[in-house]
């Protein structure tokens, strides 16, 4: 019997930095390259946003020094600024500038997509894991 894959199925599904299938990131607020809630990603996504992290106050101080402002809300985007606790699929570079300074915030490695794993470390985003 012949059936149809169900979405994450089969070889090309998208994987996890934990090499499972990539579990959702945020629904609401909707974020993504793609706005589905996952942190999936392709060619045209210059800035890879596969690290799915936990807002926190002082990361999102520190993003927006360094000049992207997560935290003001866009109506003309649909995007309504992030607060602590917020789930957001981060640029891995970003995250990865944050660990850096010692400003990363948490990650959920579930949703975190395996494409990060080109920028970021496995060891890093271990060290900040979201404890479930």
């Amino acid at each position: 019997m012949i059936r149809d894959l169900e979405p994450g199925e089969g070889s090309n599904a998208p994987r996890n930095v934990l090499g499972g299938p990539l579990q959702p990131c945020s629904f609401d607020p909707a974020t993504g390259f793609f706005r589905d809630g996952h942190c999936h990603t392709c060619a045209q996504d210059h800035g890879s946003h596969t690290v799915c992290a936990v807002m926190t106050a002082e990361f999102l101080a520190f993003s927006k020094s360094r000049g992207n402002d997560l935290s003001t809300p866009m109506p003309q985007y649909d995007f309504p600024g992030l607060k602590p606790g917020d789930h957001w699929c981060l640029c891995a570079g970003r995250w990865l500038e944050a660990y850096e300074a010692g400003k990363a915030p948490q990650v959920d490695l579930a949703a975190t997509n395996e494409a990060a794993l080109g920028i970021v470390p496995l060891d890093a985003l271990e060290q900040n894991a979201v404890q479930m």
